[in-house]
């Protein structure tokens, strides 16, 4: 088979005026990734260079597959969270095994990608809806707060859910280190006056080359200070990870709760630059790229990637043309793990926790949340019910748990289709729904209706018995009850059968039944049921004003 390979036709077409826009840009991101990789690799309780390969390796290999010019494959916070809290109870406490059992994440994220590439699954990523995404990350970002809070306090942490770590945090504040607090505080405040003036600039990087000045130079370790620790340099061992075959059936639901988020978050940034820039974005490719970024992590020794919103973001700002940007920040970050990677390992802990805070703000929108609540109640609860997952019962059941929420309402809604009950539009023989347009006008004895659906078998009875109590409300009862099948593009066998059961019982209460304007489609269904010879002839000519005004006709020649 042979692979697509975008990258093919825009080299081709490469104008090297956009060279110095995206050396600009690779720089500038490749600043940003260093030490978002060092902070998401401690999130995954992963050595720090972790964190270096999988950026380095999934760098080196995503913008050749990736259909989108703009988007950045990182380590990301929330897919790293479910990294580390979900290996601990897969390893059974053996921390050695971490770093093979995360590798081989990324080598199931790898192929479960690859098979949605083959059977071109990209819908399957609009099953996770962004009101879970949104609970999601909102649950993540409170998280993480209770799990870099003691880091930045120079407390010794604790692990468990949120509920656990924050009494554990707030019980133990009276070991707060002093001078702990102040070396990640001044981080911090760097970073936050950063962050609101010099927006999409590189601060973390400065922040973390001063971290290390400052450790040498004022002997931080001495004064109780955690380091980073000992960062080997070089290259690691290419294969594949150690690990048992029983290792991945454990590892299945992880690995494609990962693969969930990262194609989500991949795609909504694609089609974010595609608005913004034009274009096309092809979902399937981006399971491609996903795949080939995810072996080559896996391979390196890394964990899952995906697309980062905020490097992409970066990425864009600092002037990128192309992927040739990332390709070219894979490259720096390449040059750092064969020559300086050692100068890590003198990183004070409490300015890693603050990159890892700020990095991850943006991860609570609480201006979405009022959005829900003001609009979208439903959404809402969808969302809230996925932070308090992930805050009660852990990252990998929060998404599952706002997933099935969300499949829930949606299988609620599809089961309660709106009924349109349908008046003339004044001076026209059109007609529309007289809920929204209270001027349109009633058709004595007439009953007009249209599903706004396809009309299937779990949503047929809701139909029929919002027809019928309209019917019966109706004083004196309608004559003629006209259901406009216009806007339903399917009609099942079970609903078939429900149109001739409405029409049984539409007669029994004196009204007759006729359908109208149904699709070519739909008509084909219902002649095959035995419609078309028991409720009246359903054809393409009679429209909804033809079917009023064959009524009314006769009506009016007995008033003349």
């Amino acid at each position: 088979m042979n692979l697509p390979l975008p990258a093919l036709k825009w080299l081709r077409d490469y104008d090297k005026s956009w060279l110095r826009g995206d050396v600009v840009a690779s720089i500038t991101l490749a600043a940003y990734l260093l030490p978002a990789a060092l902070g998401d690799a401690s999130l995954a309780n992963l050595p720090p260079q972790a964190g270096l390969y999988a950026c380095l390796f999934g760098g080196l290999v995503f913008w050749l597959f990736c259909s989108s010019k703009h988007t950045s494959i990182t380590v990301t916070s929330a897919i790293s969270l479910l990294v580390g809290a979900s290996l601990g109870e897969i390893s059974g406490g053996d921390t050695a095994r971490f770093g093979a059992l995360a590798a081989g994440t990324a080598l199931l994220v790898a192929i479960i990608a690859f098979i949605a590439w083959l059977i071109k699954a990209g819908a399957i990523v609009n099953f996770i809806s962004e009101s879970v995404m949104t609970g999601f990350k909102c649950g993540v970002a409170l998280f993480l707060a209770s799990t870099q809070l003691p880091k930045l306090f120079g407390i010794h942490g604790t692990h468990g859910d949120f509920w656990e770590n924050s009494a554990y945090f707030l019980r133990h504040l009276n070991q707060t280190n002093s001078m702990s607090l102040t070396v990640g505080g001044v981080a911090l405040l760097v970073l936050v006056l950063g962050k609101t003036f010099l927006k999409n600039k590189p601060m973390a990087i400065f922040v973390v080359i001063g971290g290390i000045v400052a450790s040498g130079w004022l002997n931080l370790d001495a004064y109780g200070v955690k380091l980073l620790g000992a960062v080997p340099q070089g290259l690691p061992t290419f294969g594949l990870p150690a690990i048992y075959w029983a290792d991945l059936n454990k590892l299945l639901p992880l690995a494609l709760a990962c693969f969930l988020l990262g194609a989500v978050e991949t795609s909504a940034i694609g089609r974010m630059f595609t608005a913004k820039h034009g274009g096309r974005l092809d979902a399937n490719q981006e399971f491609l790229a996903l795949a080939a970024a995810n072996l080559a992590a896996a391979l390196g020794r890394g964990f899952p990637v995906s697309g980062g919103m905020s490097q992409s973001l970066v990425n864009d700002g600092g002037g990128a043309r192309t992927p040739l940007s990332s390709a070219l920040a894979a490259g720096i970050i390449l040059v750092v793990v064969l020559f300086f990677s050692h100068q890590l390992s003198a990183l004070p802990q409490p300015v890693l926790a603050a990159v890892v805070l700020v990095a991850v703000t943006g991860l609570f929108k609480l201006s979405v949340l009022k959005n829900l609540w003001r609009g979208y109640r439903s959404e809402f609860v969808v969302a809230m019910a996925a932070i308090l997952g992930v805050l009660g019962s852990g990252l990998l059941r929060g998404v599952m748990i706002g997933a099935i929420i969300s499949l829930i309402l949606l299988i609620r809604r599809a089961s309660r289709p709106h009924v349109a009950f349908l008046g003339r539009i004044p001076g026209t023989r059109r007609f529309s729904d007289r809920e929204r347009h209270t001027d349109n006008e009633l058709i004595p004895n007439v009953l007009i209706f249209r599903p706004e659906s396809g009309l299937v078998y779990f949503n047929v009875d809701h139909v029929r018995d919002t027809v019928l109590e309209r019917v019966r409300a109706e004083s004196p009862c309608p004559k003629l009850v006209l259901c406009d099948l216009s806007s339903a593009p399917l009609v099942d066998m079970h609903a078939a059968h429900m149109l001739l059961e409405l029409q049984i019982e539409l007669t029994a209460l004196g009204a007759r039944f006729q359908i109208v304007e149904a699709r070519s489609s739909v008509r084909d269904q219902l002649r095959h049921e035995g419609l078309d010879e028991k409720v009246g002839r359903i054809n393409r000519f009679i429209s909804v004003a033809d079917a009023v005004e064959e009524y009314m006709q006769p009506n009016l020649e007995k008033r003349t």
